[in-house]
């Protein structure tokens, strides 16, 4: 990885790591390893918990059996929520560093969690008896005006460094925490609010997970816009230039990660640092270009996350460690690792 200059989003100069991929003869066989990773992650997924699930008894009881009864209410839905949450937000996070055109941003680290947090506060509080979807639409919209703050205070940042753009939207997301907790601590929702900010997928059963599907549809919608983030990530004048709308690829861009951001946030609270190490490590072995790397981000964000479940359910078992707990630990040490590694020269 080399440094070199990158546009940013109002036009200014800020140094960004640019990533050279060599071929690996181990391509060839990575994408049938990677599907056979996620295949074991997901069938042992359906047969790790505190209540036993016996393929034996699956195969010789009835449709009322105890067995297939929490593999069909409770372990498969929760297996569907871990991978399809990993993906969206492993893309989210793809999506972002494209537009912002910075490796180390990602939904939680530019204020976009944060402000669908105070979205969904705002909704619960002041329309509470409003439906699920519709209070994730508010959410999705706070998420949207958060993100745009963030793209248009870059605009006025002298951006000189590649860890500035992370640090102003750390700060900008703890201003927005303390606004969201400050009104959850008024109205005595810190309880609820604390259950957004910890991902956290025990409480997932069948009929409790499915808006996660609106965030695949961000996932193919950014696989098939994969060429224009590309190339817009390459800057402003560059995408003009090859007869582009810049503003609007900008503007589907943060659409898709304000909408995947809401939806996992209502679904299973907050993953931290998910779409800032999946698309980094992907970027090394596969390169920058979008559209081959949003498969393997999508897998690599999807197996990363049942592994970390995986690991929380058996490690305290019968008790469970929060997902987000053990993506915080092991994200926050490659994240730092990253760090370390490009300001030693090394990336």
């Amino acid at each position: 990885m080399a440094r070199g200059d990158a546009a940013t989003p109002g036009g200014g100069v800020a140094a960004m790591p640019v990533l050279t991929v060599h071929e690996n003869p181990m391509s060839l066989r990575a994408p049938a390893l990677a599907v056979l990773v996620l295949l074991v992650l997901g069938l042992t997924s359906l047969f790790v918990g505190v209540s036993p699930v016996r393929i034996t008894a699956l195969l010789s009881s009835g449709v009322a059996d105890r067995d297939l009864l929490v593999l069909l209410e409770s372990r498969l839905p929760r297996t569907l929520a871990a991978m399809l949450a990993g993906a969206s937000m492993a893309i989210a996070g793809l999506v972002m560093q494209m537009i912002v055109r910075n490796r180390f941003v990602e939904p939680t680290t530019v204020g976009t969690a944060d402000s669908a947090a105070l979205g969904f506060l705002a909704a619960t509080l002041l329309v509470p008896g409003w439906p699920v979807m519709a209070k994730m639409a508010v959410s999705g919209c706070f998420a949207l005006a958060g993100t745009a703050l963030f793209v248009r205070i870059l605009r006025f940042v002298p951006l000189r460094d590649v860890f500035l753009p992370p640090l102003v939207g750390i700060m900008l997301g703890g201003v927005i925490g303390a606004v969201t907790t400050f009104f959850a601590y008024r109205y005595e929702l810190m309880g609820t609010m604390l259950a957004w900010r910890v991902g956290d997928f025990s409480g997932v059963l069948s009929g409790r997970y499915e808006l996660l599907w609106l965030g695949f549809a961000g996932l193919v919608v950014s696989w098939i816009a994969a060429d224009r983030f590309t190339v817009a990530g390459l800057g402003r004048d560059f995408t003009v230039n090859l007869g582009l709308n810049y503003r609007r690829v900008m503007m589907v861009g943060l659409v898709i990660v304000s909408v995947i951001s809401a939806v996992v946030l209502v679904t299973v609270g907050i993953i931290p640092f998910l779409g800032l190490v999946v698309p980094n490590v992907v970027s090394l072995l596969v390169g920058d270009n979008m559209r081959r790397a949003v498969p393997w981000v999508a897998a690599g964000g999807a197996a990363f996350v049942l592994a970390c479940d995986i690991f929380g359910r058996v490690v305290r078992a019968p008790y469970e460690i929060p997902v987000s707990v053990v993506v915080g630990v092991v994200g926050s040490g490659i994240f730092l690792y990253l760090l370390l590694r490009k300001r030693d020269g090394t990336a």
